[in-house]
């Protein structure tokens, strides 16, 4: 089950439940490069963790005895823009979802997934990129059609250049100071860009402009 992979994957393992946090620390342990650095089964634990373990990933519940996963990604994202936040939960449920994206989550995953395709989102976070469970992607996004059926599928090809850049980084998880990174650009630039995306398809919530470009960017 080791896997060659070169680059050493830091763990942060975030459940209310201990037996859960020691089954994950069991089952990834198996893996060489991934390395468990710590639990946590709080918000406030979860913060105050990442911020002394500075993980690669956070591995992130969504229900915690204080507060949400959500809350705890938000504050995570702010203080530690290199840190990955992929969520593994028992939710299916859309509005959850997009709540995810909303926070700035890198991916979301079911807890009934299998070892193998856990490990696979993992990595794939761990390396930049987002991943959405496919037992969720197709409600998400019928969902996001059915609410936005104002918004015509012609509309993404009416933005800019550099508005389909920034909105296809919104649609990675990436928070505005990591987009301005990633492209030189101010926070406030970034902010216009966003506005100026939001009112060229008629939506109100970055959750919906990140679902949008997912359901209608080429080869989707």
């Amino acid at each position: 089950m080791n896997a060659s992979h070169t680059r050493q994957i830091r763990l942060l393992i975030v459940d209310d439940h201990k037996v859960v946090r020691l089954g994950l620390r069991t089952l990834l342990g198996r893996y060489s490069d991934i390395e468990v650095v710590g639990e946590a089964g709080t918000v406030a634990a979860a913060v105050e963790e990442t911020a002394r373990l500075q993980p690669t990933v956070v591995l992130m519940d969504v229900r915690l005895p204080d507060g949400n996963g959500f809350e705890a990604c938000r504050q995570i994202r702010a203080a530690q823009h290199e840190t990955r936040v992929l969520f593994l939960t028992s939710f299916a449920e859309e509005q959850i979802v997009l709540e995810s994206i909303d926070a700035g989550g890198d991916g979301y995953l079911l807890k009934e997934i299998d070892d193998e395709s856990l490990v696979r989102g993992i990595r794939t976070v761990a390396g930049g990129q987002s991943i959405l469970d496919p037992a969720v992607t197709k409600r998400v996004l019928e969902r996001v059609k059915n609410s936005d059926s104002n918004v015509s599928q012609d509309m993404l090809p009416a933005l800019s250049p550099q508005e389909k850049r920034v909105l296809a980084l919104v649609a990675e998880g990436k928070t505005n100071k990591e987009i301005g990174l990633a492209l030189g650009l101010s926070d406030k630039t970034v902010k216009n860009y966003l506005s100026n995306i939001m009112e060229k398809l008629g939506l109100t919530r970055r959750s919906q402009a990140a679902a949008y470009f997912v359901q209608h960017s080429p080869g989707k």
